[in-house]
């Protein structure tokens, strides 16, 4: 009797704990986000040590980076607990900055181009005359360029690195994407000049990254897009990126005319025309890129489990959860 409850308990705790994907999404995304958290409150008090009064850039600098760290630390740690890469997450070091971050880049900057040459013909937009003169035009290229790789790395990894994967295995892709997708576009809303609408297409574009990411396999095309897209934006075009305006951009161009037409404070995100463009450019993305290679169907699967079968057993149930 006494074997039999033990059983029994036993049963249960691996019922709770544990399914074919080894711990449960919900138990390792909770680590996760434990080390996170207590990563980015070390970083918190670190900038306020060390960087009271410190310029601006050094200090966003500082906090890209390290949130980007922290995060790729986080999964480095649920790596060795689950026995999966780093790459499994959808980010391979041997691709990194390679053809498809300059592919991502082109496109990238190529899509806030035609959005705002569209905002020009609707008179919501003027492109200005170019303020930055000598070496100061190509110090805040670099600058920016810096910058916005940070941004990039650090908010593809953060919201569809780690934690997307791994909500994938728990509740399958397309819902893990859309629960990704709202956060980001919520956590928008703590910009200064940021509104409900602009909050809504970041969330949109967060789809787009999402389906970027299923299509391409890794985060590097989405990294490059979403890098050359805020440092367009940013420096480039000097109109507001999700509500932040900065100095130190190339043109001082003029957003006009409503709100909804022009994006008003929220910059070019906030326009309509924007949310048609997202819209666009995800029938572009899906007719380019056919294939589904996201997430690796053998990176599913607990790795323990698969190390220990033999090769045709593996291969069998491969094939069966195809």
């Amino acid at each position: 009797m006494t074997d039999l409850a033990e059983t029994s308990d036993t049963s249960l705790w691996r019922y709770w704990f544990y399914g074919p994907s080894g711990l449960r999404a919900g138990w390792r995304l909770l680590i996760y986000v434990a080390i996170v958290f207590g990563g980015l409150r070390a970083e918190i008090w670190a900038a306020r040590k060390y960087l009271a009064g410190a310029d601006e850039v050094i200090g966003f600098l500082f906090t890209e980076g390290g949130t980007f760290l922290i995060c790729l630390l986080g999964a480095w740690i649920m790596s060795l607990i689950e026995g999966r890469t780093i790459a499994d997450y959808g980010l391979p070091w041997r691709r990194m900055f390679r053809g498809q971050f300059w592919r991502g880049a082109v496109m990238g900057f190529g899509a806030i181009t035609f959005l705002l040459i569209v905002l020009r013909v609707a008179g919501a937009f003027y492109f200005g005359t170019i303020v930055l003169h000598g070496l100061e035009i190509a110090k805040w290229a670099l600058l920016f360029g810096i910058v916005f790789v940070l941004v990039g790395l650090t908010e593809e990894f953060e919201l569809r690195g780690y934690a997307l994967f791994t909500l994938t295995t728990g509740i399958g892709f397309w819902p893990a994407a859309i629960a990704s997708s709202a956060f980001f576009g919520f956590s928008h809303m703590s910009n200064p000049g940021e509104n409900w609408f602009g909050a809504v297409q970041a969330g949109a574009f967060g789809m787009l990254a999402c389906l970027i990411l299923r299509r391409t396999g890794n985060l590097w095309l989405g990294i490059g897009f979403h890098t050359a897209w805020d440092w367009g934006q940013t420096y480039f075009y000097g109109v507001p990126d999700s509500g932040i305006v900065v100095p130190g951009h190339l043109l001082d161009s003029k957003l006009t005319g409503p709100a909804w037409l022009s994006g008003g404070t929220v910059g070019p995100e906030g326009s309509v025309l924007c949310l048609l463009l997202i819209i666009i450019l995800w029938f572009v993305f899906a007719a380019i890129f056919r294939e589904v290679k996201y997430p690796d169907p053998a990176a599913i699967p607990d790795p323990r489990r698969r190390q220990s079968q033999p090769p045709a057993a593996l291969a069998s149930g491969l094939e069966a959860s195809h």
